[in-house]
């Protein structure tokens, strides 16, 4: 159980819970923990291009992103086991420790292969900033008053959205690209200091084995399978004998994984958790907004820098439009999820949106005005906003709260692995389609490759023959119109998905001071299934 504040007030539900300003306090500390981890995200794409310009190393640009999410997503679920043990405190606080260590060895890094590693030790902090906040949050607010909260903690991701991409942007092109990484030292310092001042919430310590096995075979079968998303028909053909080996090797690996949760005795995710249907989809729709999500804002400072020139200042910045659809949308739902108690048809109508802006992302080209750019991004992020949170509140309002950490990490861990396969396969058919069209639409005798198109700066593009510069554009173009039109039919099932999941009544009780002798929190009537067992 996560730490309580002393004293804190009776309820008529017959537990202690928070009172409105006790909750304000506890998220002063978990804001400026995501805030740390959320900048993360859109400060760094803006500074890829220039990053490979400097190191080169096409083929690793993907895995700058990917390493990191691999190893976020990988680490959530221990996160969520060892919390139980330890506290959420202090798993949050080791965990922005990490995160700032692999910080400082990123911004160090002196060639692209240190960067991807690096990059993921970085990961293994990050995964457990978020898995950690929202778990918190899920401790101390009813799922039917997470609604108000969601208002603050979609100012820390407004917040990033402005000003990661922006200080990106000025970093890279005024200082040096390894300030991206630098500039998380002073905020997780100060995010240090305030956790330690506020998270002042004793706990009740669970001894749980973890499951290491179970670990080492998902993290082992990911890492194939995300090495063929990545090198599947570019740097090696799709029938080579190492795809073909790396795709059985991971197949292999997940069916070990998945018998290994069957017998472990505190499996990293509980066979029961797919037993309810609510956490199933909502961690299927998850897994899509995330490839859908991420693959977009990988690529989208990519095209900006290469069809329009624009610098990487400019590029973050009109990421911005994404971004507030996104957060705009999030805090409107969840206004209104506390007011009516209702949140399907949220994931339905989202859904709808993303495949729209999808659709209509695909149509960009050469020649798309940048007004039109900004609306279709909106548009995504509007769709995005309106999903996102709200699976994850459906997924904890389900759980019991022996499987709050756990649930959550695990929505939290389908959401990040749809990211990763869908920054790297996303960017295995770009430059899948660079290579095909490029020689299609640059003068005969030129040599330019997709690697070193996608590897070159704003500026060194600009000093390409005019020629060669506009045929190189166009491809790209071209090579990101077919990519966008493969991720549509994934957001279409996507938004099928969402008519599997069930609607039940939002809790009205927060789980911290309302545990009963054993630790457990007292069942709720559950007016959509009828009354829940103490076994259940």
């Amino acid at each position: 159980m996560t730490e309580a504040i002393a004293a804190p007030p009776s309820t008529s539900e017959g537990g202690s819970q928070l009172t409105h300003r006790q909750v304000l306090i506890v998220f002063s500390g978990l804001m400026l923990g995501m805030l740390l981890a959320a900048l993360d995200q859109t400060i760094v794409s803006t500074a890829l291009p220039t990053i490979v310009g400097d190191f080169g190393g096409l083929q690793h640009l993907s895995w700058v992103i990917t390493a990191y999410l691999l190893t976020s997503t990988a680490s959530v679920p221990i996160y969520g086991k060892l919390s139980d043990m330890y506290g959420r405190k202090l798993l949050f606080q080791f965990a922005i420790v990490v995160f700032l260590i692999g910080s400082l060895l990123s911004g160090a890094s002196q060639s692209m292969l240190q960067l991807v590693l690096f990059r993921g030790f970085q990961g293994l902090g990050g995964g457990g900033i978020m898995a950690m906040a929202m778990a918190i949050i899920g401790d101390v607010v009813s799922p039917r008053e997470r609604g108000r909260y969601q208002g603050y903690t979609g100012a820390v991701f407004a917040l990033s959205s402005v000003a990661g991409p922006l200080l990106g942007g000025i970093f890279t092109d005024q200082l040096s690209w390894r300030w991206v990484f630098y500039i998380n030292l002073p905020l997780g310092i100060l995010a240090l200091v305030v956790t330690s001042t506020v998270l002042k919430l004793p706990y009740r310590r669970l001894h749980h084995p973890i499951d290491y096995l179970g670990s080492a075979l998902m993290v082992a079968g990911v890492t194939c399978l995300l090495l063929v998303a990545s090198w599947g028909g570019t740097q090696y053909p799709w029938t080579s004998s190492t795809i073909m080996g790396l795709g059985a090797a991971g197949t292999v690996l997940i069916l070990l994984f998945v018998a290994q949760e069957f017998r472990a005795p505190e499996p990293l995710l509980p066979p029961r958790l797919f037993r309810e249907r609510i956490f199933t989809v909502s961690s299927a729709i998850g897994l899509i907004v995330g490839a859908t999500m991420f693959g977009a804002i990988a690529f989208i400072p990519i095209y900006l820098q290469i069809v329009k020139g624009v610098s990487a200042t400019s590029s973050g910045l009109r990421l911005i439009p994404l971004m507030l659809g996104v957060v705009g949308t999030s805090v409107t739902s969840g206004r209104m999820i506390s007011n009516s108690g209702k949140y399907r048809k949220w994931p339905i109508a989202g859904m709808v949106i993303v495949v729209l802006g999808l659709y209509l992302m695909s149509r960009l080209t050469a020649t798309t005005n940048m007004l039109e750019v900004s609306a279709y991004m909106f548009i995504l992020g509007v769709g995005v906003g309106m999903v996102m949170q709200v699976i994850v509140l459906a997924a904890q309002n389900a759980a019991d709260y022996r499987d709050l950490g756990t649930a959550t990490a695990g929505v939290n861990f389908f959401r990040s692995m749809g990211s990763a396969f869908g920054v790297a396969i996303f960017g295995s058919i770009l430059t899948n389609r660079l290579d095909y069209n490029l020689p299609r639409h640059i003068p005969p005798g030129s040599h330019i490759s997709a690697g070193q198109l996608l590897g070159s700066t704003p500026a060194q593009l600009h000093l390409l023959p005019a020629a060669v510069r506009e045929g190189a554009v166009q491809a790209f173009a071209m090579s990101l119109h077919t990519m966008f039109l493969w991720v549509v039919p994934l957001a279409v099932v996507g938004f099928l998905l969402t008519f599997l999941l069930q609607e039940i009544p939002l809790r009205s009780y927060a789980h911290v001071g309302t545990e009963g002798p054993t630790g457990e929190s007292p069942p709720e009537p559950d007016l959509a299934r009828g009354p829940v067992s103490a076994a259940e």
